[in-house]
């Protein structure tokens, strides 16, 4: 391979890229969200500066499965966002994401720094009861449980869409060969071409169980505020480096 050829490979391998190049498109993308207050004191530890924690104390715990994605196919994710503010706009703070598939854990990590780490989590309608479940070296670390689709906002699609396309933050993590950092920024992307195709909320409940490699109970539940279930067309495209930590 000479440079060129180098130079325009998406991903590595070199011999099979893990992705192609973006933006990504996702198709049917189901969200369930359960939205609970924690502890202060854990959510502020957990967010990075100069990102301010939201004064309601509030977190996201999201199950997201993507049956039809560009360039990374079929997968679950689940994990955990935290609403904040950056310089008095208020945004999200991704903290941790658990999925079962290698290119998006990959994309991710490499180009947004997304916090993607490989389990096994499972989102399914059982009876009439919206769950999901995440599993992680063998421990059940996280069950949320929703009423199927109580309160339809399909009247509103705009609330919905608005709430997808909150400018997102990410902690973006890659060291040098030599082990220092050779990358460390807040990389900041918002959700693009949005299309919302169903919206409800429901009463909810979510468990978290310890767990060293997934600590998603570090933000322990203290009151659980509301579900939401929303299904939607939408682009994820490149982010920009909000702050560099290095300079």
């Amino acid at each position: 391979m000479n440079k060129a050829e180098i130079l325009a490979l998406p991903s590595m391998p070199a011999a099979g890229p893990s992705y192609p190049r973006g933006p990504y498109r996702f198709v049917d993308r189901e969200y369930m969200i359960i939205i609970y207050e924690s502890d202060p004191d854990a959510i502020r530890a957990a967010v990075p500066e100069p990102l301010e924690p939201d004064p309601s104390n509030q977190v996201f715990y999201e199950w997201i499965k993507m049956p039809d994605s560009s360039g990374f196919g079929d997968y679950t994710e689940s994990g955990v966002v935290i609403p904040c503010k950056f310089n008095g706009e208020a945004c999200n703070f991704v903290a941790q994401m658990y999925l079962d598939d290698d290119p998006p854990i990959a994309a991710g990590r490499e180009i947004w720094g997304f916090p993607k780490k490989y389990a096994h989590p499972k989102m399914e309608v059982v009876e009439d009861t919206l769950t999901g479940r995440l599993s992680y070296a063998g421990v059940e670390v996280a069950v949320g449980t929703m009423g199927y689709k109580f309160e339809s906002h399909v009247r509103n699609p705009e609330r919905s869409a608005a709430a997808l396309a909150k400018t997102q933050y990410n902690l973006k993590l890659i060291p040098g060969v030599d082990g220092k950092p050779a990358i460390a920024q807040l990389v900041k992307y918002n959700l693009t071409e949005i299309t919302v195709k169903g919206s409800w909320s429901s009463p909810a409940r979510l468990h978290l169980v310890p767990h060293v490699n997934a600590p998603v109970a570090d933000l322990p539940v203290r009151k659980i505020v509301t579900g939401r279930h929303i299904i939607a067309d939408l682009t994820l495209p490149y982010g920009e480096v909000a702050v560099d930590y290095l300079k």
